[in-house]
């Protein structure tokens, strides 16, 4: 909450746009110290290791790099926890307007005698295999490597390899490909010095100092620094992948400073963010896809509403007895629309879930909109996220009771206790399995015994209690009244058309929603297992209404269809209907993981599918509530407009 208020603070009189919960520093040269609160030392943080051709991110010290002694691990929120993010201090710190020249950090010595040994330097060459990337952090800045692409641009990745391979064919592999000296065959180049730019610009008309805009890193491999130690001198340091007996790798940096006069601290991420593949060609993609959607939901309410009122029209102008006794269409079924569903005990838990859901949703996405949960502020997100969905199981309670009720259940205990622990323990187990595998790989992701337990609490000390408060006020209220009553004797369905049959309804009900989605599940996707920043939280949030919208008219336009055709079991069918959705995304994630991802081994592939699960399943109940929520007001409000005897 801090974090937010000091972030509006600073929103106030800034004349550019700063990043909310976060403040400038201030740099002096060393001896400079009139300026208060100025700081000479610039320390570097390093972060994870991970790799797109593997789920599994690993800690900085699992590769054995040089490491400080004293470590002073800044304090890291339930979000980083959760993501796998551990940022700890490193032994590279650099005075400022120093510039520096190979200086060495330190050397290992490995030999593969050792047992010990020989396992350091074979997981170092796992890493280099499957292109794990360092991630280090200047004044909460991502150290990025740019590097030249196609048509001249230039990408900047926020991370940079620890090294490469060479095949015994002799084809460079990733990195390799930078320098045309990595030729050796069956070896791992490593890259074991850095130069290293910090990019500062100086606050003019303010006796603040030099505030860091850009911190740039070349990866470069030497055999070591040369006999006076002022360069880096020597071919690049390789490994043959048979190699036996000892083998050194020394660590060096050179750091050099540039005063950057066009870039300001407020916008200091741009040039990372502009550089992201596919940002530029995608906003048309998202602006066409939005047009059509609005167009399609806008065609969608016009021939319902249309086709509605001369419905109503028609209806309230039978007079007659005759007229009555030749009753068609939705009318038809005014006495059994609001019979209670079957497992209407399951449904009213969904719903209580879904709504959890898209409260949570909602205000995450208006905070982030607001720049909030911006990518400097890490973890952010998904605390937000979990923090809300905790606080938000009385809603849940609510919800699940009032419909339970209604539907004429009687079972008030075991409907608040499947609310408090189906959907959540369904999560939970399938997280709890994730972890398990993350454990036995050694992952930096695999949860620490303690957050887990901090988890649990959360779920059952706050969130049980709420669902239970939730559920007593649920069901303390009296039932929902419904315009018509419901006969004794349910009416027969007759026999449907192939297409007012449940079954294809709720597969083509998925399409359209789907369809306004799918560019931006390819960002989404991207950011989690390509780890790419998703900094588009003002689309995202236009998308989710989009998204509300088409889930919602897409839900009423089939039901409509189904009670113009007799049918009135319409509860769990526009559950299902706009849930289905929940089933598109899963084929499209199915589709990324084979089409767009280099994952190899099964550890990776469970888990990639594991947690993808857990994806569709929030998306189903989110969805799927949605469409429940929109055909429940349709079918209440057309049935209180029309005469019924």
């Amino acid at each position: 909450m801090l974090r937010w208020l000091l972030g509006a603070a600073l929103l106030s009189p800034a004349a550019g746009f700063y990043l909310p919960g976060l403040a400038p520093v201030s740099f002096c040269e060393p001896g400079k110290d009139q300026v208060p609160d100025c700081k000479s030392t610039i320390e570097l943080f390093v972060n994870r290791l991970d790799s797109v051709e593997s789920v599994l991110p690993y800690e900085y010290t699992a590769f054995d790099f040089c490491s400080k002694e004293s470590k002073n691990r800044p304090s890291e929120n339930l979000g980083q926890v959760l993501f796998g993010e551990r940022i700890e201090s490193s032994p590279y710190k650099f005075e400022f307007k120093k510039p520096v020249a190979c200086e060495k950090v330190c050397t290992h010595i490995y030999d593969t005698n050792n047992p010990s040994d020989k396992a350091k330097l074979d997981f170092l060459k796992k890493g280099m295999l499957l292109n794990y990337q360092h991630h280090w952090i200047v004044d909460n800045m991502p150290v990025t490597w740019c590097y030249d692409v196609e048509d001249g641009q230039k990408f900047c990745n926020p991370g940079f390899p620890i090294g490469c391979f060479v095949t015994e064919a002799g084809r460079p592999k990733d990195a390799c490909v930078v320098n045309s000296n990595f030729n050796e065959k069956d070896a791992f180049y490593i890259f074991n010095h850095v130069d290293i730019t910090i990019h500062y610009h100086i606050v003019e008309h303010e006796q603040l100092g030099a505030r860091l805009v850009a911190a740039k890193i070349e990866p470069k491999s030497f055999d070591g620094p040369s006999e006076d130690g002022q360069a880096c001198s020597g071919g690049p340091k390789f490994l043959r992948n048979t190699h036996s007996g000892v083998f050194e790798i020394p660590y060096t940096y050179s750091v050099n400073f540039v005063e950057d006069k066009n870039i300001r601290w407020a916008s200091r991420w741009d040039y990372i963010l502009e550089s992201m593949p596919h940002t530029n060609i995608q906003w048309f993609s998202i602006m066409n896809s939005l047009v059509i959607v609005l167009f399609l939901s806008g065609m969608v309410a016009m021939i319902l509403l249309r086709t509605l009122h001369k419905d109503i029209a028609r209806y309230n102008q039978m007079d007659s007895v005759e007229d009555a006794q030749e009753e068609f269409g939705w009318k038809l079924v005014h006495g059994d629309v609001f019979r209670p569903p079957r497992k209407g005990m399951l449904l009213s838990v969904f719903l209580g879930s879904g709504t959890q859901i898209f409260i949570m949703t909602f205000v995450t996405l208006f905070f982030a909109c607001l720049g909030f949960l911006s990518p400097a502020n890490r973890g952010a997100l998904m605390t937000c996220a979990v923090v809300l969905w905790v606080l938000l199981g009385a809603p849940a309670g609510y919800v699940a009771a009032r419909l339970y009720r209604s539907f004429g259940g009687e079972k008030w205990k075991t409907n608040v206790l499947l609310t408090a622990f189906l959907c959540p323990g369904v999560v939970f187990a399938d997280f709890f399995v994730m972890n398990l595998i993350l454990w036995g790989e050694g992952s930096s992701a695999a949860m620490p015994f303690g957050t887990l337990v901090a988890i649990l609490a959360l779920w059952f000390c706050i969130s049980v209690p709420l669902t239970f408060i939730g559920a007593y006020f649920g069901f303390k209220k009296a039932g929902i009244e419904h315009p018509v009553r419901t006969n004794q004797i349910p009416r027969q369905v007759p026999d449907q058309s192939f297409y007012t049959k449940p079954f294809p309804g709720i597969i083509m009900g998925g399409i359209l929603p789907f369809g306004c989605i799918f560019i931006q599940l390819f960002f989404i996707l991207n950011s989690i297992w390509s780890h790419q920043m998703y900094y588009m939280f003002g689309f995202l949030f236009l998308v989710f209404i989009i998204l509300v919208i088409t889930c919602s008219e897409a839900t009423i336009l089939l039901c409509y269809f189904h009670l113009c055709a007799e049918d009135y079991h319409w509860q769990w069918r526009s559950f299902l209907t706009s849930g289905f959705t929940a089933v598109y995304f899963l084929v499209y994630a199915i589709h990324y993981f084979f089409s767009k991802l280099q994952i190899t081994g099964l550890a990776s592939t469970i888990l990639y599918f594991g947690y993808t699960m857990i994806m569709a399943l929030i998306f189903f109940l989110f969805t799927g509530s949605i469409g429940f929520f929109a055909c429940f007001w349709f079918v209440t409000k057309i049935y209180s407009v029309v005469k019924v005897d």
